[in-house]
């Protein structure tokens, strides 16, 4: 087996990757909660009454800096939301940096700068680190990990039949805006990624419904909006039925889309979450979603089905029905 870049896309093939060759390597062992083989965006460990969450990602965007945001934001935001999305408050960051030799201290200064705003903005310390520098070019790769605490910890594998499905807000800003800057597509109005911690829009809807009326979350990073759902559904064995007219996209980002060819609904979002509620609770929870400022736009978008275990249905604009298939992987390579 070779390792090609679409093992670490999100999507089919990364699912494949982890499956056959990193799982069957690895002795699991769940710690009591969540563990590595529930393939979820944490691992849970109980502590008394309460339960500590732990996550950690790495981060290898091109280029370092992009419209909306940079790798450094990039980095808190993606383990944030990894804890926020499994119903923890973040307590602590730790990063590692590996940086090729020669890169620019003004650059470095720049990323820790934006890290250090990030984290203010949630807010959580950044409390431990390490750096390494190599001799090969690769730019900076930032690794983060983060430790959260839940009171009721959320898998991505809760979704009940009847249940209403919600986004936070537009779908494929990341992935868009990053492919049309290396493209250079420009519009009248500039392309930004949604890069942003959203631990206040999930913690305001909890406030809200309560902890245990949510069912599912999952943040919809590398495969987008489709492998997010996809892995919702087969994970509870349901059918999740969407509506594409209720699918919030901005019209630059559907206009890009259609000029690269790419479906919004595939490519990496860093700054929302998908979140599945139950039914008599939807409308309080889409409120609530809306007063915060990163989740202005959020949207009920579709609700769980019995029929079609482990599929997402997507009626379209016109009352057609189709399968939103899951992606073999981001069609927008190191997009996080």
């Amino acid at each position: 087996m070779k390792i090609r870049l679409e093992h670490g896309a999100g999507g089919e093939l990364m699912e494949e990757l982890i499956r056959d060759v990193i799982l069957k390597n690895i002795r699991l062992n769940s710690a009591g909660g969540i563990g590595l083989e529930a393939l979820d965006d944490g691992a849970t460990i109980p502590l008394g009454d309460k339960h500590l969450v732990f996550t950690i990602d790495g981060h290898t965007v091109k280029p370092l800096f992009f419209p909306g945001g940079d790798i450094g934001r990039l980095a808190v935001s993606g383990t944030v939301n990894d804890l926020a999305v499994m119903g923890a408050r973040p307590l602590a960051l730790a990063s590692s940096l590996i940086i090729g030799e020669g890169f620019d201290g003004a650059d470095l200064e720049r990323i820790l700068k934006s890290m250090n705003d990030t984290a203010e903005e949630v807010p959580v310390p950044i409390v431990t680190g390490d750096t390494k520098v190599v001799e090969d070019e690769i730019g900076i790769f930032v690794i983060t990990a983060g430790i959260g605490i839940a009171e009721r910890p959320i898998s991505d594998a809760g979704a009940r039949v009847g249940d209403a499905v919600l986004v936070s807000g537009t779908i494929g800003d990341h992935g868009i805006a990053l492919m049309s800057h290396r493209e250079g597509i420009s519009f009248e109005t500039e392309l930004k990624s949604d890069v942003a911690p959203i631990w206040d829009v999930v913690e305001t809807v909890a406030k809200t419904i309560g902890w245990e009326n949510i069912h599912a979350m999952k943040d919809p990073t590398r495969g987008g909006l489709s492998n997010a759902l996809n892995e919702m559904a087969r994970k509870a064995s349901v059918g999740i039925l969407v509506r594409e007219s209720d699918i919030p996209i901005r019209p630059e980002v559907k206009a890009a889309s259609e000029m690269l060819g790419i479906s919004p609904y595939e490519v990496a979002n860093e700054g929302k979450v998908v979140m599945i509620v139950a039914k008599e609770y939807a409308e309080d929870a889409l409120e609530a979603m809306r007063k915060t400022e990163k989740g202005r736009n959020a949207a009920i978008i579709g609700e769980v089905i019995k029929d079609y275990p482990g599929k997402v249905i997507l009626e379209t604009g016109i009352g057609g029905k189709r399968f939103m298939e899951p992606p073999i992987g981001d069609p927008v390579p190191r997009v996080c």
